[in-house]
C-alpha cells in the first residue's frame, strides 16, 4: 500500500484532512492571539491548542505551520544600503494556496515541517493505538536534516493525548530545550491527561464550540449542503464540533436520533416492534460506526432528559420532532431528573461492559430500551401518568 493510501490517524472519517482545509471558521480570537504574539516578537516556542473534538484545532495547527514556514524572517527587508527594513505586521494567518509552502505542505513534502502522529503498523495492518517514543526520536533526524538552511521549523503533534508515557517524556525534553528557530504545536482534546510539565511549557490557545451559523459555514466548506442539512440540530447534537457533525451527516445521525426520541416518546408503553427494528439496524460489521453513534446518541438523549427535569425547561433547539414535549413528559420534575441521571450511569456502565465482552449489539440496545421503560414505569407509578 502506498503512503498516500494509508489511513491517517489525524483525519476524521468523511472529512478532508486539516492540511487540506482552506479556512478556519469561528476561531478568530485564537488566531488573533497567535498573530499578536508573532507581531510583538514574543512568539512562544510551544503552543497547546485545546478544545472539544472537531472544532478546528488541527486546522489551526496547519494554518500556523503554513504561516510560520511562509513568513519572511524578521530581518528579511532589503534597504537601500543593505540594511534590514521592518516588514509590515501580518493581519491574518492566511497563506496563498499557490504559495510553494502551501503546495509542499499539501503534498506532505515540506522539509521544514514534521508531523508527529500515530503511525500505521504495517505488520498488523492498522493504525497504532499510541504515539510511541520511537516516533518522537525521529525528530532528531528531522532537526539534523533541516538545520542547514537556517529557516524556521515547525512540529505538529496530533494528538498529544495519544502519546504514551515514554513518548511524552521524550517530547518534554524538547520543550525544555527547544532547538533554535523551532515552533512546536500540540493538538490536545483532553489537556488534563497531559503531563503537567508539558502543559506548563506551552502557551494555550483554547478553541470554542461553533454556533449554528458558523457550523453551517464550516459544513459548507466540508462539502455538505448546508441548506439541505438541519445545521441547527447538527450544532446542537454535536456540541458545536464540526467533526462530530460530519459523523452525524455521514451516518444519517439526525434520523437515528429522531427515531430514538420517537421510541422514547412511547414510554412507558414501549413500542417493542419499533425498538427491535432500531436495535437490528446497528448489527453486522458494516454497521459498527452506526452502532457506536447510536450508543453516543442514547447517552446524549438521557442527559437531555435529565437536564430538562432539573431545569424545568427543554433544550432551546429541538434536535428531533416533538422532542421538547417528550422530554418534558418523561422528566417533569427534579426527582424525575435524578432517576434519569441514575439510569444514565447504569446504562453507561452496562454499555462499556457489553462492548468490552462483544455482547450482541441488538441485544444490548434492546436491553437498554427495556431498562428505560422500567424507569419510565416507576416514575409513572410514583407521580401518576405523564
Amino acid at each position: 500500500m502506498s503512503d498516500s493510501a494509508l489511513p491517517e490517524s489525524d483525519r476524521a472519517p468523511g472529512a478532508p484532512h486539516p492540511r487540506e482545509t482552506p479556512m478556519l471558521i469561528g476561531q478568530d480570537a485564537a488566531q488573533a492571539a497567535f498573530l499578536e504574539a508573532f507581531n510583538s516578537g514574543r512568539l512562544h516556542h510551544a503552543w497547546l491548542i485545546t478544545g472539544p473534538r472537531g472544532v478546528g484545532k488541527a486546522t489551526l495547527a496547519w494554518r500556523i505551520a503554513r504561516f510560520l514556514l511562509a513568513a519572511p524572517p524578521a530581518d528579511a527587508g532589503d534597504g537601500l544600503f543593505g540594511e534590514a527594513l521592518p516588514a509590515a505586521a501580518p493581519q491574518t494567518l492566511e497563506i496563498d494556496p499557490d504559495h510553494p509552502v502551501s503546495r509542499r505542505i499539501e503534498a506532505m513534502s515540506e522539509p521544514g515541517l514534521f508531523l508527529l502522529r500515530r503511525p500505521y503498523d504495517e505488520k498488523a495492518k492498522r493504525l497504532k493505538t499510541q504515539i510511541t517514543v520511537d516516533e518522537v526520536r525521529r525528530l532528531k533526524g528531522f532537526f539534523a536534516l533541516s538545520s542547514a538552511d537556517g529557516g524556521h521549523r515547525v512540529v505538529i503533534v496530533d494528538a498529544a493525548d495519544e502519546m504514551n508515557v515514554s513518548a511524552a517524556n521524550a517530547l518534554l525534553k524538547l520543550l525544555e530545550e527547544p532547538p533554535a528557530q523551532t515552533t512546536l504545536v500540540l493538538v490536545s482534546h483532553q489537556p488534563s491527561h497531559l503531563l503537567p510539565t508539558i502543559r506548563s511549557r506551552c502557551r494555550e490557545l483554547r478553541l470554542a464550540a461553533l454556533d449554528g451559523p458558523n457550523m453551517a459555514q464550516a459544513l459548507s466548506l466540508a462539502g455538505v449542503d448546508s441548506e439541505a442539512a438541519n445545521t441547527a440540530a447538527l450544532a446542537e447534537l454535536s456540541a458545536g464540533s464540526v467533526g462530530e457533525a460530519l459523523r452525524l451527516v455521514n451516518l444519517d445521525g439526525l434520523a437515528l436520533y429522531a427515531e430514538l426520541i420517537a421510541i422514547m416518546g412511547t414510554l412507558p408503553n414501549l413500542d417493542r416492534g419499533r425498538a427491535l427494528r432500531l436495535a437490528e439496524s446497528v448489527t453486522g460489521r458494516a454497521a459498527d460506526d452506526r452502532y457506536a453513534l447510536l450508543l453516543s446518541l442514547l447517552d446524549l438523549a438521557l442527559s437531555r432528559i435529565a437536564r430538562t427535569g432539573a431545569t424545568g425547561q427543554p433544550p432551546v433547539i429541538e434536535a428531533a420532532p416533538d422532542e421538547a414535549r417528550i422530554l418534558l413528559r418523561l422528566a417533569p420534575s427534579p426527582h424525575a431528573a435524578r432517576s434519569w441521571a441514575e439510569i444514565a450511569q447504569t446504562v453507561g456502565a452496562r454499555v462499556r461492559h457489553g462492548r468490552a465482552v462483544n455482547l450482541d449489539p441488538a441485544a444490548l440496545i434492546l436491553d437498554t430500551l427495556l431498562k428505560l421503560r422500567s424507569t419510565a414505569a416507576d416514575l409513572a407509578r410514583q407521580h401518576g401518568p405523564t
